[in-house]
């Protein structure tokens, strides 16, 4: 009886939620401060690093004649946007040598995990590639920004376009700018622009680098496991209260983990994924107790999990 209840239960959930076909900006934790139009983007080194290494690395790939992209989370102050986080378009993205779009389910779970450590961030704009050497946004661009910058904190977002057709700078290996709002580095390059709500066009934006991580790099060696419970894991989130995600090792490589707090002082399930395995644990007082539950869906497998605990009781 508990494992029909639970099974319905989680069914019904899933027939409820559906993901949002763009990047989702997160819930913000205090009403906006007054945002000037952005005068400036600064990115971490870290940032920047990741963009021009995953876009050589997207280059040399299987599929690298398709488009690719990431989503920026960072911090909104004054006419100042400071990226601290790169999310990728992921495996699982729509492509094709002129059009991207992301796998948006992961980004919001991407989104929800980076967060864990600052509530302040929030999704600042998207990057993206162009195949050619159009270094600016499209006209298709527009029509979907343009619908969609309202949702961001200021009514602004930051817009990365990425080229191949750089020619040598100064020193191949050393990043440089030859226009104020242009990186360049070997023969990659990305050019930025801001647009607002109710503009008719992006406009430049300078862009400087400065020391700092990339939130999201820890990700990286699970994305796969993101993308691949993104809705189930989201939702879950939704439901339970204090909902913590990590990277843990596992039994060949790293595993993403998923606590999630019980009513029991001490106590808590944790859920381990790691490639197409999903293991399930509860942890009494810090020590894990592996728990025979056969789900790979993970949601459900929770709800089992909680419902054969409540049958012993």
């Amino acid at each position: 009886m508990w494992r029909a209840l639970a099974g319905a239960a989680a069914e019904l959930f899933q027939n409820l939620y559906r993901p949002a076909p763009r990047p989702r900006p997160p819930e913000p934790v205090a009403p906006p401060r007054s945002l000037r139009p952005l005068a400036r983007l600064r990115l971490t080194d870290e940032v920047s690093r990741t963009l021009f290494d995953e876009y050589a690395a997207h280059r040399a790939g299987e599929r690298g004649d398709e488009e690719t992209g990431w989503a920026l989370l960072g911090l909104r102050d004054g006419d100042d946007a400071l990226a601290l986080a790169t999310l990728p378009a992921g495996a699982g993205r729509e492509a094709g040598q002129a059009h991207v779009r992301f796998n948006s389910g992961a980004q919001a779970l991407g989104s929800r995990i980076v967060r864990q450590a600052d509530r302040r961030l929030t999704l600042l704009g998207v990057v993206h590639t162009h195949p050619g050497s159009l270094r600016h946004p499209s006209d298709g661009d527009y029509r979907g920004d343009s619908r969609w910058v309202g949702q961001l904190r200021g009514g602004e977002g930051v817009f990365g376009i990425g080229t191949a057709d750089a020619r040598p700078g100064p020193a191949d290996a050393v990043a440089w700018q030859p226009l104020p709002h242009r990186q360049c580095l070997g023969e990659l390059c990305f050019s930025w622009y801001a647009l607002g709500q109710g503009d008719r066009t992006y406009r430049p934006l300078p862009v400087e680098v400065t020391l700092g991580p990339d939130l999201a790099k820890p990700l990286r060696p699970v994305w796969g496991q993101v993308e691949e419970y993104a809705e189930r894991l989201d939702r879950l989130a939704r439901q339970q209260a204090r909902v913590a995600f990590g990277v843990s090792p596992g039994r060949k490589g790293p595993a993403l983990a998923v606590t999630v707090p019980l009513a029991d002082p001490g106590q808590a399930v944790q859920i381990l994924l790691e490639g197409k395995e999903v293991r399930y644990y509860l942890v009494r007082d810090g020590e894990p107790f592996a728990a025979d539950i056969g789900e790979a869906r993970v949601d459900q497998g929770f709800y089992l999990l909680l419902a054969e605990l409540a049958a012993r009781d």
